[in-house]
């Protein structure tokens, strides 16, 4: 064999290997590759990132694994992966935790105060997880959308979790940090609410109970009816009854003694006017009807 044929197949050979490993590295960094970023931000929060303080956000800004994210006022969507979206409230600080590949993705969310919507569009692969942790539960899910909000009301602390489609798991979490045996699924349409007084950590009701979506946060409804109407989502409520709870017109129900003593029909904005018979001789409505009704009410007898 002539030199000049041995230097083509050599070269040849160099070609083919440079080739192969080109496609290996650019495999690598495909299968390593995890997107992380602000998706979406109007308003005004903070991104404080240990190597660097304080930064101000913006929309497409690459985030990092640690993060502390707040939103005062305004938007805020994350993008984890190509599928997994999270909309914080206002008024909300999380701490972001995110590790391993696109397919085998860990991402873990700290709330710290307030509350997130999660839209996991796909099923999490078997070596995937997505984890929400508040001071005394944790929750985890394989492809859903669900609300987690954590509030304080005289001293107590609450985390409520709402499931609008899929299922979530929920776990007690105690004051020394253990967690416990018992794992509560959250299905479509139920939620379940967590405290802890400062002796006791424990579920608010025996068995999930249905989501009363009268007292969910105006933006968090927007949020589930923009699912509905431009992912085409079918979660536990509709999009026209999101859009009754939005903008009226609201029932006032009059309850006395645990019994319908009579109904009114208010608009938006307005208020309910005091019936002009009483069920009882003595005792009086428990409301005051100069404020005006923004969602269905029921008003008491005391």
């Amino acid at each position: 064999m002539s030199k000049k044929i041995i230097a083509i197949i050599a070269g040849a050979v160099a070609a083919i290997t440079a080739v192969a490993v080109t496609i290996v590295a650019v495999r690598n960094k495909a299968d390593t590759y995890r997107l992380l970023k602000l998706f979406e931000f109007e308003g005004t929060g903070i991104v404080s990132r240990e190597s660097k303080g304080d930064i101000t956000p913006y929309t497409n800004m690459v985030l990092e694994s640690g993060d502390k994210i707040s939103l005062n006022t305004g938007v805020m969507t994350i993008q984890a992966d190509e599928d997994k979206f999270i909309h914080l409230d206002e008024n909300t600080t999380i701490q972001l935790v995110a590790s391993g590949t696109s397919a085998n993705s860990k991402t873990s969310i700290e709330i710290i105060e307030g509350g997130i919507t999660s839209d996991i569009r796909n099923k999490l692969s078997v070596d995937s997880t997505y984890e929400i942790n508040t001071p005394n539960s944790a929750m985890s899910v394989r492809g859903t959308v669900f609300y987690t909000y954590t509030y304080e009301i005289d001293g107590v602390k609450y985390t409520r979790t709402c499931c609008f489609d899929g299922e979530v798991t929920s776990r007690l979490v105690y004051k020394d940090g253990t967690e416990s045996e018992e794992i509560v699924s959250v299905p479509k349409g139920k939620e379940v609410i967590i405290y802890e007084d400062g002796t006791t950590t424990d579920y608010l009701y025996a068995e999930p109970q249905d989501i009363d979506y009268n007292s969910l946060p105006d933006e968090v409804l927007l949020q589930l009816r923009d699912m509905i109407e431009l992912e085409n989502k079918d979660l536990s409520i509709t999009s026209p009854e999101i859009t009754r709870i939005l903008e009226g017109p609201y029932y006032v129900t009059f309850v006395y003694d645990g019994t319908e003593f009579g109904t009114q029909i208010v608009q938006k904005g307005e208020q309910a006017e005091v019936p002009f018979l009483n069920p009882s001789t003595t005792g009086g409505w428990d409301f005051n009807f100069d404020e005006p009704i923004k969602r269905d009410t029921t008003i008491e007898w005391n």
